[in-house]
């Protein structure tokens, strides 16, 4: 089996379009036709329903999907670690990214340090839910990813735990909130809720806060950028549980909006933990390595 049938292949399942992976791979559609066609003699199975639009993996081609991942990333690795070997890291650094202050865990600035260290690697950056990151490690479409490990969707994963803070009750400045005193769950289940996607992590721990006290609460809005959630909450559509550091990053960038109040949640505090996952050691890229080391390194042992 050819590498470079698995990587055609593994371009064709990730772009859907024979135009557009034959211009990732730098070949012709006829090119990228015939090597997908050889793999298929190679396994006896179609790995694509053609004529469709998009392009659609088969049953089989989906089975293949994460094996020809890992034996690209297999391949990449031995060739890096060759490299290590004469002190240089080629090759690529898939990371996911996750929305994090740049007082906590400055993310930016860390992967351009890493870059100049290392300039034979290419590094990109990848953004989704918490749970899709943590699946497309397991998965071999990332490397690493930073993001909040919840009981449940890291099975398998290496944990690298690098920063965590407290989460908040965000509402608007004149709320009655402010003037009640002790703030808990039972008493933000009768308040309406603006919440962030089902798919994030932190949206995750406040679900599973409420469940396990036997709450139940209305959410009236769900968005995917905390800047949007926290003009919501100022503008008086509900209150919300927050990160304080993306709540002082979203009002930050917002001076025109209504004003935020934070406010301790009383009793056992919601924590929100910001960690590294990688596969486990001897999956691991020997980039997503040297990153993992450099990041327990540089993160600052620092809760907010």
């Amino acid at each position: 089996m050819e590498l470079r049938h698995l990587r055609h292949f593994v371009a064709l399942a990730e772009e859907l379009s024979f135009t557009r992976a034959a211009s990732r791979e730098l070949i012709v559609q006829s090119g990228l036709s015939s090597s997908v066609r050889a793999l298929e003699r190679e396994v006896g199975a179609k790995l694509f329903v053609r004529g469709s639009r998009p392009v659609r993996l088969t049953a089989e081609g989906l089975a293949l999907l994460p094996a020809a991942r890992r034996t690209l990333d297999a391949a990449a690795a031995a060739h890096q670690a060759v490299q290590g070997v004469r002190g240089l890291l080629t090759g690529s650094l898939r990371i996911g990214a996750y929305p994090v202050d740049m007082r906590l865990l400055p993310l930016p600035a860390w992967l351009a340090d890493f870059s100049d260290a290392h300039p034979g690697l290419e590094i990109t950056v990848r953004q989704a839910g918490g749970a899709d990151m943590a699946r497309m490690v397991a998965e071999g479409e990332l490397d690493c990813s930073l993001l909040d490990p919840v009981p449940g969707i890291v099975p398998g994963l290496r944990v690298l735990p690098l920063a965590r803070e407290t989460l908040m009750v965000a509402c608007p400045a004149k709320h009655p909130l402010i003037s009640e005193g002790e703030v808990t769950l039972e008493r933000l289940s009768r308040e309406p809720f603006v919440e962030t996607d089902p798919s994030w992590t932190t949206r995750m721990r406040t679900d599973s806060a409420f469940a396990a006290a036997g709450l139940h609460r209305r959410i009236t809005c769900e968005v995917a950028d905390w800047t949007l959630l926290i003009n919501l909450v100022g503008a008086g559509l509900g209150v919300a549980l927050v990160p304080p550091s993306c709540a002082h990053v979203a009002q930050a960038g917002s001076p025109d909006d209504g004003p935020v109040s934070l406010l301790p949640l009383a009793a056992e505090p919601l924590i929100r933990e910001i960690a590294l996952v990688l596969p486990a050691a001897d999956a691991s890229s020997p980039a997503a390595r040297r990153f993992a080391t450099y990041a327990q390194a540089k993160a600052p042992e620092h809760r907010l």
